[in-house]
């Protein structure tokens, strides 16, 4: 056997041994930041995650039991490359998506990416994040759907030395502290994110020992194209096709006009997979813009890897299977937005690009896909006034439901279609916050009847203890558009936020900028379920009972929903079989061949009956041919024109058929005459 020869195998043999080895040096480095850092964000909420990139930039290996793995699809090239050659002790800091070409997502995400060294030569590089809870800028927290821009958003950090050859850049660090309002939560974490990647380069510098940098090298390169191998042989297994399909927001943060979200979803016969974004709505002038560059980024390629995992459990979680994905997405829109544009919502916008490419799989797959998950991920802030000024924390994040799914029921309280990240625990926020949780459970009859049903919302409510408190609420959505159901199943519950509830000041709130509390005030924030799977009426009588007893499905619900009829015998709870039986032929079944059939509910329902699809396909050409600073301007002045014929709550308030029919028309009329050059 050749030298070259009998290196080829050893590579082969050694793969798989590195790459185990390498996932556990990424939980270590994991574990390293949540045991040292500071702020309950961090240390409870998990968001933050940390690994090992190759000498491509992209992630070999990612931990699969702590933090956000969201985010390990990430390229640390851009960043890399912005700072120039690197020595050891050298760390390079960013919150910058710009420049960073979107390794950080938004200014309270702080990334750090280090060279590890072998004899003289980088082998590898450690990367880590945290999300700070404040970054500065214009409210607490520093994250809101209705900042206007980055500039208010808080300090920008562009690709830069926090390490200078191992000494630490203290200016850089005062200059974090002077300009946030957590700052010395703030670098303790940034200080956890350094002991993590120092406990990843002692691992590294092993790894590389026993095996030599030319066989780690090889390994690499074998790991990415074995795992963008691996992802288009899962893709095979699909029917091949072109899908397509669309969600919305409710707004835009400036208006009452919902920001489309348009995916066509191409399956190659090759097991290439191309998520294309045209007929997306531009990027607008708030917080909801992601900032791709184009790219396979992990906001607008998480739910495709999450296809992946689906198909086969085993599959690697790293930077490897992007090459077997790619993105179009247009310069200017809101999933490819241009500087200087707001993006610290961008997860509102992510979460639902996850819905709708779900949608687009749902179709190539209905038995493998659930319907929507609820659609939101909200990080609570409470902001509390102080001798010293305000500090903020995040009380918890409230999740919503999952999917039901063929053959499951969706998780209850736990959407984890876009993101792995935790709650807080209650007694933690209480002992931080000036706060008392009243209740803090599941939502009842907020899950989306189906043969399988859509998960349980959480119900959270707390009193404020501190008058001059203020609360954030981000990512508010489904206010509006609820998570849909599919194949006869139905959609979930839509969101609710509360002030006061069931008192005199009891006041029903929409998406919160700052809302201003005080001693005795109550919040009260009731998240969506997750759409269902399938006919209700085909669901088991048995399985509709167990929810009734478990509070989680009312008695109404299950006749007026399920069909089944609940009676009460000196045993308890029962099913009223002749009742069930009765009610549940007064109609036509849904079957697994209608799988395709999506229910969107009344609201999405008279949106789409005013604004068709193809109607919106012509109306996004339009805008896109205009220079970008006069899409929003369009964009407005169609929608407020065609609106003001409309009840003032369009489409919670679908108003009667013949108003739509005329607002119709009149966005037809409207369309044509921008086609034809008007403005």
């Amino acid at each position: 056997m050749t030298a070259a020869g009998s290196a080829s195998v050893r590579r082969s043999l050694h793969t798989p041994a590195v790459s185990a080895r390498l996932q556990a040096i990424a939980v270590e480095m994991s574990y390293t930041i949540k045991r040292t850092s500071r702020s309950l964000y961090v240390k409870d909420g998990e968001d933050f995650c940390a690994s090992v990139a190759g000498l491509d930039g992209l992630l070999l290996a990612a931990p699969d039991s702590v933090g956000s793995t969201l985010l390990t699809i990430v390229d640390v090239s851009a960043t890399l490359e912005a700072v120039g050659p690197l020595k050891p002790g050298d760390v390079v800091i960013t919150n910058d998506a710009h420049t960073s070409k979107g390794l950080s997502t938004h200014l309270p995400d702080i990334h750090v990416v280090a060279p590890y060294f072998h004899e003289g030569e980088i082998v590898a590089y450690g990367w880590a994040f945290i999300h700070c809870s404040d970054i500065g800028g214009r409210v607490p927290s520093s994250v809101s759907p209705f900042n206007r821009t980055v500039y208010e958003e808080g300090l920008q950090i562009p690709p830069t030395l926090l390490s200078d050859g191992g000494a630490l850049n203290e200016p850089l660090l005062d200059l974090i502290r002077l300009n946030t309002r957590t700052a010395e939560a703030n670098v303790s974490d940034i200080r956890a994110m350094l002991a993590g990647i120092r406990a990843g380069e002692r691992q590294i510098a092993e790894l590389v020992a026993r095996y030599g940098a030319d066989e780690f090298a090889a390994v690499q390169r074998d790991l990415q194209r074995g795992a963008a191998e691996h992802a288009r042989a899962l893709f095979r297994t699909l029917p091949a096709g072109t899908y397509r399909f669309s969600d919305f927001l409710d707004d835009d943060g400036v208006s009452r006009h919902p920001v489309r979200f348009a995916v066509t979803t191409r399956i190659e016969e090759s097991g290439d997979v191309v998520v294309d974004f045209r007929g997306t709505d531009p990027q607008v002038p708030s917080a909801y813009n992601i900032v791709s560059h184009g790219r396979p980024h992990a906001m607008v390629t998480g739910r495709v890897r999450s296809v992946l995992q689906t198909l086969d459990p085993a599959t690697p979680v790293h930077g490897g299977h992007t090459g077997a994905i790619t993105v179009a997405a247009p310069a200017g829109s809101v999933v490819n937005a241009a500087y200087p544009a707001a993006m610290g919502v961008r997860h509102g916008s992510a979460v639902r690009v996850s819905d709708a490419v779900g949608g687009c799989f749902a179709q190539a797959a209905p038995r493998v896909m659930p319907a929507a998950g609820s659609g939101v991920v909200i990080p609570i802030v409470v902001s509390e006034q102080h001798e010293h000024g305000r500090s903020s924390q995040v009380l918890t994040r409230i999740f919503g439901g999952f999917g039901g799914a063929y053959g499951l029921d969706g998780h209850d309280g736990k959407d984890n279609s876009y993101s792995n990240l935790a709650s807080s625990p209650m007694e933690s926020s209480e002992s931080e916050l000036r706060v008392r949780v009243i209740d803090y459970s599941l939502r009842p009859d907020s899950g989306g009847a189906g043969r399988w049903r859509g998960g349980m919302g959480r119900q959270l409510t707390f009193e404020i203890l501190a008058d001059g408190t203020q609360v954030l609420g981000r990512g508010l959505e489904r206010f509006t558009f609820r998570p849909w159901g599919v194949a006869g199943g139905q959609p979930g519950e839509k969101m609710r936020l509360v002030l006061n509830e069931g008192t005199e000041r009891e006041r029903e709130l929409g998406k919160i900028d700052v809302l201003s509390v005080d001693r005795g005030d109550t919040v009260t924030f009731r998240s969506p379920g997750g759409g269902g799977w399938g006919d209700p009426f085909l669901r088991d009588a048995a399985a509709v009972l167990a929810d009734v007893r478990a509070g989680l499905v009312s008695v109404e619900a299950a006749r007026e929903a399920y069909g089944v009829c609940i009676a009460e015998d000196a045993h308890g709870l029962v099913v009223a079989a002749e009742a069930t039986d009765a009610a549940r032929a007064a109609r036509p079944l849904v079957h697994d061949e209608e799988a395709h059939a999506f229910a969107f509910g009344p609201e999405r329902d008279a949106w789409d009956d005013v604004f068709p699809e193809a109607w919106y396909d012509r109306f996004e050409s339009v805008l896109f041919a205009a220079p970008a600073d006069a899409r929003q301007r369009l964009r407005t002045g169609l929608f407020d024109e065609v609106l003001a014929a409309l009840p003032e709550r369009f489409p919670n308030d679908q108003g009667d058929g013949r108003a739509r029919t005329l607002a119709r028309r009149h966005a037809e009329a409207l369309l044509v005459a921008l086609e034809r050059g008007g403005t």
